[in-house]
């Protein structure tokens, strides 16, 4: 079971599933990769995670983008074009009958080294790729009732140090975030970036809604988030003002709505920050407006028009 945004129904359905593992699909409780993988090892990877819905993978060039610009930083081949990854996603959810209602993880790794050390160089072999899709969707109360933040007292860093656009499996400090913000009882952590402004959540992009206007931060110090960017979009396209800038945590505690937004979830409200209740404390209507359009813009992705 998940936690904050992340909260799923589970589904019986999920102990049979089969799992892409380097061409070959194989059952769920087969699906392993060697002890001795750069991923195991040391975090040495790209993923992506995509939503399944009405029989495609929604924003799905944008996803396979972004994971080959990661593996482009990290100096990796991924070893698969960007069209044979998109087959195999296919592959595996026909494989387990899904058309909607699940999300998919799909993770490349460096491979399988000689000897655990990190030095690229003692990789042998070719990259590993996996995908797990599983029967899962956002609990209702989610996206209805609203998720509490704390803020954590883990930075999100300069790019010199660990670029924090870049999705790879090094999330170190989003857990140290995260184990912050459950041990004061929160559903997901808040991160400020190195100035003391407002960065990010740990596994979700932040919004706030004043005066009728969405902010959410410059974007240089998070992760190039899709469904952030599908965000921004979507105000533009409904004339509803919306800024990448500096905030501080004065200017969240006085708004008048707050949301985080991921694939998983979508949009989702937020009602406390640190103890203060954000606005009044329950799904504002710029949220609500928004998420009816992301939906929207789901299925207009998907190619489902109304009849």
């Amino acid at each position: 079971m998940g936690t904050g945004s992340h909260v799923f129904q589970d589904d019986p359905r999920n102990a049979d599933i089969k799992i892409w593992v380097n061409g070959e699909l194989k059952p769920r409780a087969q699906a392993t990769v060697s002890v001795f993988d750069s991923g195991f090892i040391l975090g040495d990877g790209v993923w992506e995670g995509l939503r399944l819905h009405k029989g495609k993978f929604v924003f799905l060039d944008a996803h396979i983008e972004r994971l080959f610009e990661g593996a482009k930083a990290l100096d990796m081949d991924i070893g698969m074009s960007r069209e044979e990854i998109a087959a195999a996603l296919y592959a595996t959810a026909q494989a387990n009958g899904m058309t909607d209602g699940a999300h998919a993880r799909l993770m490349v790794t460096r491979g399988i080294k000689a000897t655990p050390y990190q030095d690229p160089r003692v990789t042998i072999g070719k990259p590993t790729v996996v995908i797990i899709v599983e029967w899962k969707t956002a609990a209702a109360s989610v996206t209805t009732n609203g998720l509490s933040l704390f803020t954590a007292h883990v930075r999100r860093g300069y790019p010199d140090v660990q670029d924090p656009k870049l999705n790879t499996h090094s999330k170190l400090n989003c857990i140290f975030a995260c184990i912050q913000a459950a041990k004061a009882g929160a559903d997901e952590a808040l991160m400020l970036d190195p100035h003391g402004f407002v960065a990010t959540c740990n596994s979700t992009h932040f919004f706030i809604v004043r005066k009728g206007e969405v902010w959410t931060s410059t974007g240089d110090y998070c992760l190039t988030g899709i469904t952030r960017a599908n965000v921004l979009a979507m105000c533009r396209r409904h004339n509803i003002p919306c800024f990448e800038k500096r905030f501080s945590l004065s200017e969240v505690y006085s708004a008048d709505e707050a949301f985080v937004t991921g694939t998983f979830a979508g949009l989702a409200p937020v009602t406390t920050v640190d103890g203060r209740t954000i606005g009044a404390g329950a799904l504002g209507p710029v949220t609500k407006r928004l998420q009816g359009h992301y939906r929207a813009l789901m299925d207009e992705d998907a190619g489902v028009t109304e009849a």
